[in-house]
C-alpha cells in the first residue's frame, strides 16, 4: 500500500483506525465499506455503519455505493463517476485516485501529486509497457483483462458492452502502432524514400519574395495603408500619360503632294553623254 499511495495519505488512513486493515487498495475499497467508514468519522450523524456490509459480491457492492451516492448528493460532494465506477470494477489506479481525492476533500490539504506519474486511462497499459514486447497482451487478451465480468452484470446492454470492447481494441491497436514507430528495427520496417530524404527549408529567393509581396492579401493591405496615410494620393493614378497632338492633312494639301500620272510628255529624256 505504501508504494501505491503517497505517504501523507497513508498516514491519514492509519490515523482513522479503520476496522479492517488495508492490504490491497484496489480490492479493499471496491465494496465501499471502508469509504463509508472514513466518512463516518467526519459525518457521524449521516453515516450509520450498520447499514453497510463488508461483502465481496456484486450486489453488496452496488448496495453500499448506492447509499454512498445518496449521501454525496445530500452533502453536495462531487465525486467523479469514473472513479466510483472504476473502484467498483477494480480497474487499475481507480481506487488509489479515489482515496487521494477523498483525502484532499476531507482534510482540505493539497497533494504535490494527486495523479499518478502516467496517463490515467484505467487500463493495464502502464503494466504492459514494463513487459517485453513478446510478452504483452494480444487484442483478445486486452479485452479480457480490461473488461470485467462485473461490468456485463451491471450493464447488461449488449451495445454498451460492444462499445467498451471496441474502445479497448482501438487503444490496443494505437499502442502497437506506437511501438512499431519507436522500434522499427525489431519489426523490420524499412524507411521510405520520402523518409530518407533530407528535409531542408525552402530558400527565400527574390522571385518568391516578390510573389509574396504581390499576393492579393498583401496588395489589399498596402492599398488600405496608403489610403489611410494619404487619401488624395491614393485616389490619383500612379501612371501619367502625355497627350500627343497629331495634325491631319486637308484635301488641298493631299492633291499637291500626290504625284502626277506617268505620261510620256512628262518623262524626262535619258541623260546622254557630255557634248
Amino acid at each position: 500500500m505504501a508504494t501505491k499511495l503517497p505517504r501523507d495519505v497513508f498516514k491519514w488512513i492509519q490515523s482513522l483506525d479503520l476496522t479492517f486493515p488495508i492490504k490491497n487498495v484496489r480490492r479493499d475499497f471496491s465494496n465501499g465499506y471502508l469509504v463509508a467508514e472514513i466518512f463516518s468519522w467526519y459525518f457521524p450523524e449521516d453515516i450509520q455503519m450498520h447499514s453497510y456490509g463488508n461483502s465481496s459480491g456484486l450486489q453488496g457492492k452496488l448496495g453500499n455505493w448506492s447509499l454512498l451516492r445518496t449521501f454525496f448528493k445530500k452533502r453536495g460532494l462531487e465525486i467523479p463517476y469514473e472513479l466510483i465506477d472504476g473502484t467498483i470494477h477494480c480497474r487499475p489506479d481507480a481506487a488509489e485516485l479515489l482515496v487521494q481525492y477523498l483525502y484532499t476533500k476531507l482534510t482540505n490539504r493539497k497533494l504535490k501529486r494527486l495523479a499518478l506519474d502516467r496517463d490515467i486511462d484505467f487500463t493495464d497499459h502502464h503494466y504492459q509497457q514494463t513487459l517485453p514486447i513478446h510478452a504483452r497482451n494480444t487484442a483478445a487478451m486486452a479485452v479480457k483483462t480490461n473488461l470485467k465480468i462485473t461490468e456485463f452484470e451491471t450493464e447488461p446492454n449488449i451495445i454498451t458492452c460492444q462499445q467498451k470492447a471496441q474502445e479497448i481494441i482501438r487503444q490496443h491497436i494505437q499502442h502497437r502502432q506506437e511501438d512499431r514507430l519507436e522500434d522499427p528495427a525489431r519489426f523490420n520496417i524499412k524507411p521510405s524514400i520520402g523518409q530518407k530524404c533530407v528535409r531542408r527549408p525552402i530558400p527565400q529567393t527574390p522571385h518568391s519574395a516578390s510573389q509574396a509581396k504581390n499576393s492579393p492579401a498583401q496588395r489589399e493591405y498596402l492599398i488600405k495603408e496608403n489610403s489611410n496615410a494619404n487619401p488624395v494620393q491614393a485616389s490619383s493614378p500612379s501612371v501619367h500619360f502625355k497627350e500627343i497632338k497629331v495634325n491631319q492633312l486637308d484635301h488641298v494639301t493631299q492633291q499637291v503632294i500626290r504625284p502626277t500620272s506617268m505620261s510620256p510628255s512628262n518623262v524626262l529624256p535619258p541623260i546622254s553623254g557630255r557634248s
